[in-house]
């Protein structure tokens, strides 16, 4: 038995050191081949050996590596999103010259309104433009800034149109609103600078526009620097809507730097104004004129019923105060001297203004301070033929709008001809002058919501047709 456990004990024992031997040949060898294959694989890609980095070093390489792969993306993707713009506008302008070119329309939907007539320019080109803007345009709203300075405007007023036209883009419910700011056509700077003016400079203690200028500049400054959109454009697609009279533009501050900073900044700014004054740097291939409205207690624009054309009793009518250089010529000539030509600086107790225009065949629209005047949008919701009496005026939806066909035009150097002028319209003219009047009512009218063709629509489209005209590098 004592045998027997030795001879166990001698096998066990021979089992285990060639076991050991064996692994240990093994692991030599297959140290030896690794080494050999990796010199032999450094070697081919001439790769300079390096120590071994730290563990601090190769977080800050990983960390930087990251940051410079998500740069990348979201280049990638802001560029993306820019080539789907411009090649969405390409669209719309392919489909706005098959229009001309066909003399008709295309459209996914049945057309509630189709725009006809001598009135327009281009029947066929607008209303497919129109579709098109319906279809695509998209306006993205920066949401920096507070009320009442910026995202906030007035509602009831001369400057009336500039709040509305606002709070309808900052609507989240609006067609045109953009959800992100990559899928927008162009961007609106929510500034108010009517509300920037009463706020800030009341009581009027000066007219400088320093700190109309500051806020603007410094607001567009912040969104240029936290967007790419601003600097890819410099500016190009973002529009400003401005219905006062004093205007950031002018930079009439008394501080030179600011001033020559602001003339750079703003140069490509679409500027959505109603007074569109062509002698004081409004350009119409980039800027936009839009309607002076006068909305009282808090009524919107709408057409106000009248005589028949036929049975209008009053050649011409006019009831303002002596403001700027054209009325106070006006009511030099004019003032309470005709029955005909009734000019009134303010109208007598008992005498209804609008009652007034509705039994006018022409209604005078004589510029004020600034050359917009809301008896414009006033004689035509009266359905009186608008008379203008203006100088540098660049009339609103000219682009679309052949204004020849529905209104006349004197310039304030014929104010004395003012009777002769128009006593020489035949009454075959004058006719047709109110019937197309009529026909641009829609036009003017200022809906909440915005509906088809009306005012909002009409000064979107003019911005539309800006952003149609602009072609970003890619």
């Amino acid at each position: 038995m004592a045998s027997t456990l030795i001879t166990n004990s001698w096998l066990v024992f021979s089992v285990t050191l060639f076991t050991l031997i064996f692994l240990a040949f093994f692991a030599y060898n297959l140290n030896n081949t690794t080494t050999q294959d990796l010199n032999t694989t450094v070697e081919q890609h001439a790769l300079p050996l390096k120590p071994p980095l730290s563990s601090a070093t190769t977080i800050n390489a990983n960390i930087k590596h990251s940051n410079t792969v998500a740069n990348n993306i979201k280049k990638k993707r802001k560029n993306g999103s820019l080539l789907r713009i411009e090649e969405d506008l390409a669209k719309a302008r392919e489909a706005i010259r098959r229009a001309i070119r066909r003399r008709n329309f295309t459209s996914e939907k049945e057309e509630i309104f189709v725009p006809r007539g001598c009135v327009y320019r281009n029947a066929y080109a607008f209303h497919q433009s129109h579709i098109e803007m319906v279809k695509r345009f998209k306006v993205w709203t920066y949401k920096e800034g507070e009320p009442p300075l910026v995202h906030d405007g007035p509602m009831n007023s001369i400057y009336g149109i500039e709040g509305h036209f606002m709070a309808e883009l900052e609507n989240a419910a609006s067609p045109f609103s953009a959800r992100h700011p990559d899928e927008a056509h162009v961007y609106m700077l929510p500034i108010s600078v009517a509300h920037i003016v009463h706020y800030l400079y009341r009581p009027l203690t000066t007219y400088s526009r320093d700190q109309l200028m500051r806020i603007t500049i410094d607001y567009t400054s912040i969104i240029a620097h936290r967007y790419p959109y601003w600097n890819r454009s410099k500016g190009g697609d973002h529009f400003l809507a401005s219905c006062h009279d004093w205007k950031v533009w002018e930079l009439q501050a008394p501080d030179i730097s600011r001033e020559e900073s602001g003339k750079e900044l703003f140069k490509n700014l679409i500027r959505v104004l109603c007074n569109a004054n062509t002698s004081e740097g409004f350009m119409p291939e980039r800027d936009v004129s839009i309607p002076e409205m006068n909305l009282q207690n808090f009524k919107l624009s709408s057409p106000i019923p009248g005589q028949d054309p036929h049975n209008r009793s009053i050649l011409v009518f006019f009831a303002g105060g002596a403001h700027g250089r054209i009325r106070e010529i006006l009511l030099k000539h004019w003032k309470d001297k005709d029955k005909e030509v009734q000019v009134h600086e303010y109208l007598p107790k008992g005498l209804d203004y609008h009652g007034l225009m509705g039994q006018s065949k022409f209604c005078l629209c004589p510029s004020g301070y600034e050359v917009a005047s809301p008896r414009l949008v006033e004689s035509i919701n009266a359905g009186c033929v608008p008379v203008i009496v203006s100088d540098y005026y660049q009339l609103p939806f000219s682009d679309v709008l052949d204004w020849s066909k529905f209104s006349l035009h004197i310039p304030s150097k014929r104010i004395a001809e003012i009777k002769t002028i128009l006593k020489s319209v035949p009454e075959a003219k004058y006719l047709k002058l109110q019937k197309r009047v009529m026909k641009v009512q829609r036009h003017f009218v200022l809906n909440r919501p915005a509906k088809p063709f009306d005012a909002f629509h009409m000064i979107l489209h003019s911005i539309w047709l800006r952003r149609l005209n602009i072609r970003l590098p890619q």
